[in-house]
């Protein structure tokens, strides 16, 4: 055999095929799949941060982008609507700030000929609905070329009729519910409950009267008399507000105030209203401007993710300082 020049042995060159040379393929292989792996997280990395951006930016400008109407966008002879949907508390859509908020805008507009007040509600607070009330009242004493018109289209009862009463004219449907001018407070009694269980009232107060009628003890007359004389005062004050904004129109008739509600038709023969008629039928033969500009302020997404813990806690509150469920105009 001849001698290799290079003095190496033939064997040497062909170790780079054998198990060394195998052990760097795989290591090339571990490590550029590493890379890769890098390169796939850094992409779905940029992904992320892009959508975040993206998401919150969207919120933000849904945050910020204030919920009243642009008046400056409304241009033309129109009618203006304020939406008076659902129950009437300082914690729902229908709360006093955004119903007036609404209204104000309504009024104010060059463009807009008369205010639709939408209705469709089963009452609420009677705070809440004296306060839009009197704002109605004092708006149209402002705006006197400007009318207002209450539409209600399934239910007007108790506080969302307190609020329509101060419309110039209410139209109903033939089939709504209207009335039920009277105030409520609803509570319940376990103190039989709680003696057969063998469950001992420990209620501690400051005050002989702070546990006005708990629940967990036996009804005094006096305190039976109290809730009445509160009741009878609100009672009285939303009959006067009624006959404040009806006057001579409404019948003689005693039931009237008594709580009852009554079907579109039998409130337009007692004078709780004036006619039948939609919001569409309103603008077009009442008002005689058939667009219809919607000024209601609605809920932010802000608002609807976050805003109910505040109120939460004033419910809170407020079921630790009024007895049983507080009044309701229902």
């Amino acid at each position: 055999m001849a001698d290799n020049p290079w003095g190496t042995s033939s064997s040497s060159s062909s170790s780079s095929s054998g198990p060394k040379g195998r052990e760097w393929e795989l290591l090339e292989k571990v490590v550029m799949a590493s890379v890769e792996e890098q390169r796939r997280s850094r992409r779905w990395g940029i992904l992320f941060r892009v959508l975040t951006f993206t998401y919150l930016t969207v919120m933000l400008v849904l945050i910020f982008n204030g919920s009243s109407v642009d008046k400056s966008a409304i241009s033309g002879k129109h009618t203006a609507v304020v939406n008076v949907l659902g129950e009437i508390s300082d914690n729902s859509p229908a709360n006093a700030d955004r119903v007036i908020e609404g209204l104000r805008a309504a009024f104010e507009s060059e463009h807009s000929q008369a205010v639709v007040l939408q209705i469709n509600s089963p009452g609420g607070s009677p705070v809440q609905s004296a306060y839009i009330y009197e704002e109605i009242r004092r708006l149209r004493g402002i705006h006197k070329n400007k009318k207002v018109y209450a539409v209600i289209t399934d239910m007007g009862a108790s506080g969302a009729y307190y609020i329509a009463a101060a419309a110039d004219q209410i139209y109903v449907a033939p089939g709504s519910l209207v009335g039920s001018i009277g105030v409520i407070m609803q509570g319940f009694g376990v103190e039989g409950l709680m003696q057969k269980l063998g469950v001992e009232n420990r209620t501690l107060t400051a005050g002989e009267n702070k546990a006005i009628m708990s629940p967990f003890a036996p009804v005094r007359p006096e305190d039976q008399e109290h809730i009445k004389m509160l009741l009878d005062t609100i009672h009285h004050q939303f009959v006067a507000a009624v006959k404040q904004g009806r006057g001579q129109r409404l019948k003689d008739n005693p039931d009237i105030f008594s709580g009852l509600f009554w079907t579109g038709q039998q409130a337009v023969e007692l004078g709780l209203a004036d006619g039948f008629g939609s919001v569409d039928s309103v603008a077009r033969t009442v008002v005689g401007a058939e667009k219809l500009v919607d000024y209601s302020v609605t809920e932010s997404p802000l608002e609807s993710l976050l805003g109910r813990f505040g109120s939460e806690v004033g419910e809170s509150m407020a079921a630790k300082l009024m007895p049983a469920q507080g009044m309701q105009l229902r």
